[in-house]
């Protein structure tokens, strides 16, 4: 898929999205990595203070037309790179706007605690409410500190602080392969890295830390296992083929280590390779959607089941998260009451976003609706099936108007940019 980039700036892609026609209602923060992109490139450098405060310069524009605060991802590279000096400085700027702190924290592993502890740190320094996005215990290892990381939140949050969290529905989550190799290698970009792998001393490097506890990175290789990685997504065409399989079955056919074969997938389809992880323990995933302060999100791309989108596989929660909660968690285990379900996927996101009108059903407010049958609504898409839409959905409407009737879509475009408490009031 190609198309044209018209814009530079959020505001811009915000306009060009409305214009362009949208079904839904669409929303963004301003990526803390995109700043430093933009002002440092993607090398492992420290801000000056001049730059550092051209970078809050451009939280300040970005709030002011319609960011919701900044976000960070911080076990790829370069947004592994900032410090959380940088971090509090960024999130500082936005809260000043009336902006939060959204993070896929420094790790959700081996490091996982110590990461709480600096998104809670970040938030009590910059004055910011704090969410962490898809919380997680990724790695058998790492499945006690459930209990650990919840007494931290609502620690935190007994001190005054907003700390909320979201998750998807599933036991895998879903990246690339640069999750599987330190970020040292990575630095500089894809290309810099696809180089590197080209050398073997670099090369035998890499493979033998792949193997071994991260320390500095988040080491989803050995988190996982070759075994329990499916390789989803390719952009060459001579690679599709191999869509579906795991690591390990690919490493095999090739008679290569799976370190080897990861490293050389990267190099031929000349990208990141998107890869389903098996992480997650099922009970974690359980107690997760109990907690009260827990949303949902799918962490996925919104796609039809259709055309050059079915060249690829994709994680189920594409097409799921929702329903899945909905059908299996809350109809048939009843972990939670459908009505807490329903806050939690409404007035809870939309409060903790500082979207005002939306999220409930009231006089005065947006029309946001969604109408499904709690007996029928489930989630259909698999790991090996996942192109399969929910079912149980009869209508929905976005801003008053239908865009989906009967379960079949309508074809009109009524979402709008949402923008964030900041917009046309931050002073740039």
């Amino acid at each position: 898929m190609k198309f044209p980039i018209a814009w530079t700036t959020l505001g811009e892609y915000l306009t060009f999205l409305e214009e362009r026609g949208t079904a839904t209602n669409i929303a963004s923060f301003v990526g803390a990595t995109t700043l430093r992109i933009h002002e440092l490139g993607e090398g492992d450098i420290d801000p000056t203070p001049t730059q550092l405060e051209r970078m809050q310069g451009l939280v300040r524009q970005a709030m002011d037309e319609g960011a919701m605060g900044v976000g960070s991802s911080l076990i790829y590279a370069p947004a592994s790179y900032a410090e959380t000096g940088e971090l509090v400085a960024l999130t500082s700027a936005a809260a000043k706007c009336g902006g939060m702190y959204i993070s896929h924290m420094r790790s959700e592993g081996d490091r996982l605690e110590e990461a709480v502890d600096e998104l809670i740190e970040i938030s009590r320094q910059s004055g910011a409410p704090a969410e962490i996005y898809h919380l997680k215990m990724a790695g058998r290892d790492n499945w006690g500190k459930r209990e650990s990381v919840v007494r931290k939140i609502e620690a935190a949050r007994a001190r005054g602080q907003r700390i909320t969290a979201n998750m998807y529905t599933y036991t895998a989550g879903s990246t690339g392969l640069d999750a599987a190799m330190p970020t040292w290698v990575q630095a500089g970009g894809l290309e810099r890295w696809i180089e590197r792998l080209k050398d073997p001393a670099t090369r035998a490097k890499v493979a033998a830390e792949m193997t071994q506890p991260g320390g500095d990175w988040e080491n989803l290789y050995l988190g996982a296992g070759p075994d329990k990685m499916i390789l989803v997504a390719f952009k060459s065409a001579a690679l599709k083929p191999l869509t579906g399989k795991t690591l390990a079955e690919v490493a095999a056919m090739r008679g290569t280590t799976p370190e080897e074969t990861a490293m050389d997938l990267v190099v031929e389809d000349g990208s990141r390779v998107g890869t389903t992880y098996f992480l997650m323990s099922e009970d974690n995933v359980r107690e997760g959607i109990k907690l009260p302060w827990m949303s949902f999100g799918s962490d996925e791309a919104s796609q039809p089941a259709e055309g050059v989108f079915l060249q690829s596989a994709v994680h189920p929660r594409a097409y799921a998260n929702f329903a899945r909660l909905l059908g299996r968690y809350v109809r048939d285990e009843k972990l939670i009451t459908l009505q807490e379900a329903v806050r939690r996927l409404t007035s809870l996101p939309a409060g903790n976003l500082g979207i005002p009108e939306r999220g409930v059903v009231k006089p005065g407010y947006f029309a946001d609706i969604v109408v499904f049958d709690p007996v029928t609504i489930m989630d259909n898409a698999t790991f090996d099936q996942p192109h399969q839409y929910a079912t149980g959905v009869r209508d929905v409407f976005v801003n008053g108007v239908a865009v989906l009737r009967k379960g079949e879509p309508t074809a009109a475009t009524p979402g709008r940019a949402v923008r964030g408490p900041g917009w046309n009031r931050c002073p740039v």
